[in-house]
């Protein structure tokens, strides 16, 4: 149970990371053995998430040593992957990396996003310790640090993003995994493990506000750490999970049982303007054009220390062409003090060699964001998250190279945690809502030097607060999303790929800009930015171009691997995002540029 697999989740990091080799992924793309993607209706063996499941393999150790060397304009990564040569029948892969993506910045003359710095080690042992046994070693440290300071405001065009950043996170993982055979088909599985994750951030803002460029930057007013967060988890934990067949086919069955303290505090060290802000956010006064944090209202501190424990079970029933897999968990929230019964069915069918029928049934939940409950002492006792899925999908073999899949599926969404005050912080589960899409992926497996995967999305998510404002479209909800990929092995020296992207823009909150809004205190001028309706709008329509070509040749007994990796070719601006400038009322888009990834990587393999 491992959620930080992106370095930088709230800023930088995206979620194409999530899947491995992305640039501010915990994993370097050779450790990832597979990603399994389901949108929903999987195993009961999974809880606590309401939507879509990601299962990460790590690779394993190969028989044959190798290691690798990485270096770009970011940093550098070692990898070595083979025996362990300290113990019999044990294998290792391990990877160390460090990346300052300021110095690439700087490189690229993007110098008003800041300094985030990132660190990963990872190490993953596996001993067969007889015929019937066999132990796997765990280890994940991944630190991270982002700071953005004056000098990168004063980057900014026209100094629209004031921001202040300061933020560090350690987390760490070990976690051990002892494997038996059980006779002559049974496999029981036990999993320990041990994680923390410590995080310090704080925000504050600048105010260069006359002339900025030509103070230096001692001399430009700031107030930083302002707005400080601490988040604080640590947790351990025991799985077990039970392997068999019986006569109607595959059963399997377990249980999870972990503690976990947690740490959360929210603290404002002085009354804070902020002026961007919702029509609905709390103002004791109406008319005020401006919202005002205060201690008062914003400290907050969450520390609580849970057991929390499920069991479930899920038998195959094989029937002719038919596969129908039932199942059904239990889980305890110990931070709700709420026990939760979620049904799983699903069903497969095969209707053919090539094509292939599937159903799904379940039901799932979501636990609050423990920074949620922090937020406010009358969050504490926030409940989970609900949501009915059922799906429909197709999955067609066209041809050897070619596999067409279709899925769609209805979800419905109740127990909702609404959209808190951001001044007093409460929030409630009033919310609820629909959803439903479809999914076509097209895959050509790698075959004569080429592979391609086309990807299109539909989804439509509506919800609503029952707060009398009526239903909205969820804020992440794109509607339409195509993605195109391919890779070409030229010939043994040459290969490229690229991935195109589009998107329709996310809806958005409509505005209205109002002036001199500190003028009844007798202070400076000052714009205020009011949003006014509920995602009634859309952003501009996205799209980018990422392009990477390989080129390799031996040096020695080495392999070497020259790459250029182009982000962003040809430079599309950022559709959804704005900055807004409360000294001038002016509300800028965002804009970007090609980021290029320069790099050798040396192979060695013995």
């Amino acid at each position: 149970p491992f959620d930080k697999v992106v370095h930088f989740d709230s800023s930088l990091g995206e979620s194409e990371d999530i899947a491995g080799g992305g640039r501010y992924s915990i994993f370097a793309p050779n450790l990832i053995d597979g990603a399994e993607f389901s949108p929903g209706g999987w195993s009961s063996a999974y809880g606590g998430r309401n939507g879509s499941l990601l299962k990460l393999g790590i690779a394993e150790g190969n028989p044959s040593p190798s290691a690798s060397l990485r270096l770009d304009l970011a940093g550098a990564e070692i990898v070595y992957d083979g025996p362990a040569g300290f113990a019999r029948d044990t294998t290792i892969l391990a990877s160390v990396r460090q990346f300052d993506f300021g110095r690439l910045f700087e490189t690229i003359d993007e110098l008003d996003i800041g300094n985030p710095v990132m660190t990963d080690v990872i190490l993953k042992t596996r001993t067969q310790i007889d015929e019937d046994d066999a132990f796997e070693l765990f280890v994940l440290h991944t630190p991270e640090d982002y700071y953005r300071g004056v000098e990168h405001v004063l980057q900014s065009e026209n100094f629209e993003d004031r921001e202040l950043v300061q933020a560090s996170q350690d987390s760490s993982l070990v976690g051990m995994t002892w494997t038996r055979l059980v006779g002559d088909r049974d496999r029981w599985e036990n999993r320990f493990y041990y994680r923390t994750t410590d995080k310090n951030s704080s925000e504050g803002e600048a105010f260069p506000n006359v002339m900025p460029s030509m103070l230096p930057i001692d001399r430009v007013p700031v107030r930083e750490r302002v707005l400080s967060l601490g988040e604080s988890e640590t947790e351990f934990g025991w799985r077990s999970d039970f392997y068999t067949s019986n006569r109607w086919g595959p059963l399997r069955t377990g249980v999870r049982i972990s503690h976990l303290d947690l740490d959360f505090s929210i603290k404002l060290a002085d009354d804070w303007i902020r002026y961007a802000f919702d029509g609905r956010d709390y103002r004791p006064d109406r008319t005020r054009r401006y919202v005002v944090l205060t201690p008062e209202e914003t400290n907050s501190a969450f520390a609580r220390g849970k057991t929390s424990y499920a069991a479930f079970a899920e038998q195959v029933f094989e029937l002719g062409s038919w596969d129908v897999r039932t199942g059904a968990r239990y889980e305890h929230d110990g931070f709700a003090g709420t026990g939760y019964f979620s049904p799983r069915l699903s069903a497969n069918r095969r209707l053919s060699s090539t094509v292939r029928l599937s159903t799904t049934v379940g039901r799932f939940y979501q636990s609050p964001r423990f920074i949620e409950r922090a937020a406010d002492p009358s969050n504490f006792g926030l409940g989970s998250e609900r949501l009915d899925h059922v799906s429909l999908g197709i999955d067609w073999r066209v041809s050897d190279p070619w596999t067409v899949l279709v899925e769609s599926y209805m979800r419905r969404h109740d127990n909702l945690v609404t959209d808190g005050d951001s001044v007093t912080g409460e929030r409630a589960n009033a919310g609820e809502g629909t959803s439903h899409g479809v999914d076509i992926v097209a895959n050509r497996y790698f075959a004569r030097g080429w592979s391609a995967n086309a990807v299109y999305s539909y989804n439509d998510v509506t919800l609503n607060d029952n707060d009398g404002t009526g239903s909205y479209p969820a804020d992440n909800n794109h509607e339409h999303i195509f993605g195109a990929g391919m890779r070409w092995e030229i010939s043994e020296r040459w290969q490229v790929g690229a991935r195109w992207k589009y998107a329709t823009g996310r809806p958005r909150n409509e505005y209205v800009v109002h002036s001199d809004v500190l003028a009844a205190l007798g202070g400076p001028l000052r714009y205020s930015q009011e949003f006014v309706t509920r995602n009634t709008a859309r952003w501009d329509d996205f799209h980018t171009l990422n392009v990477r070509v390989d080129y390799r040749r031996s040096v020695g007994p080495v392999d070497m691997v020259a790459f250029v990796d182009i982000l962003n070719l040809y430079g599309a601006a950022e559709t959804d995002e704005l900055e807004f400038n409360p000294v001038t009322g002016a509300v800028v888009s965002g804009d970007s540029e090609p980021i290029p990834l320069i790099g050798l990587r040396f192979e060695k393999t013995w």
